[in-house]
C-alpha cells in the first residue's frame, strides 16, 4: 500500500483526461484515463499505463491496438461513465462511443482522436505500460479546453495562461545569458 504522504504529494500532478478503448472480436470496451503520455519528439510514440484488471486491457493485447480520445472540458459526463467499468452502468450510454471507417473506437466530440499501434507491454506491478505508435489522427475540437484531472483536486478545466501575453520569459533569460556572458572578466 502507498505511504499516505506519498500518495498526498502525487495526487497534486494534474493531467489531461483521455478515454481508451480497444475493439475485438466484435467487443469494444473503453475507460478513462489520465495516464497516457507522449513519450517521443521524434517519433510519434505514447505510452498508456493499463490495469490487467480492466476489461479493455485484453482488447489491447488481443487486437494489438487501442485509441486515445482526448477529453474537452465539456465531457465530464463522458469521462465519468468511461470511468467505471462498463458492466457498472450496463452499458446505457452507446453513444458515448463512435467507430471509424477501420473500426476503431473514439468519443464523438473530443479534442482529437489517436489510433495507437502498440510495439512493446512492459508488465510492472499493478499496471502494464503499453508503448505504441501514433499511426492516424483525427482533429475535434482542438479549440477547446482539455478536461483534467487531480487524484487531490478532482475534475478541472484549463484556466487562463500562465504567462502575461506578450512576454516572453525565455527572451528574458536568454537576454540575461547575453548580458553575463558580455560582462568582463573580473
Amino acid at each position: 500500500m502507498i505511504d499516505r504522504q506519498i500518495k498526498k504529494c502525487l495526487g497534486q500532478m494534474i493531467k489531461g483526461v483521455q478515454v481508451v478503448a480497444a475493439s475485438h472480436d466484435g467487443v469494444t470496451r473503453a475507460y478513462t484515463s489520465h495516464w497516457v503520455s507522449q513519450i517521443s519528439f521524434e517519433e510519434p510514440i505514447v505510452m498508456a499505463s493499463v490495469s490487467p484488471k480492466h476489461d479493455t486491457y485484453p482488447l489491447m493485447i488481443d487486437s494489438g491496438r487501442f485509441t486515445v480520445s482526448i477529453l474537452a472540458s465539456d465531457q465530464i459526463m463522458e469521462g465519468q461513465y468511461f470511468s467505471y467499468p462498463g458492466r457498472k452502468f450496463n452499458y446505457v450510454a452507446p453513444e458515448f462511443i463512435e467507430h471509424d471507417e477501420n473500426n476503431d473506437p473514439y468519443v464523438p466530440n473530443a479534442i482529437a482522436w489517436l489510433t495507437c499501434e502498440t510495439f512493446e507491454r512492459v508488465e510492472r506491478f499493478d499496471h502494464d505500460l503499453f508503448l505504441a505508435t501514433v499511426t492516424a489522427v483525427r482533429e475535434g475540437r482542438l479549440a477547446e479546453p482539455p478536461l483534467l484531472y487531480s487524484a487531490r483536486h478532482g475534475w478541472r478545466v484549463t484556466g487562463d495562461n500562465a504567462r502575461e501575453k506578450g512576454v516572453s520569459i525565455r527572451d528574458q533569460l536568454l537576454e540575461r545569458v547575453d548580458a553575463q556572458q558580455s560582462e568582463p572578466d573580473s
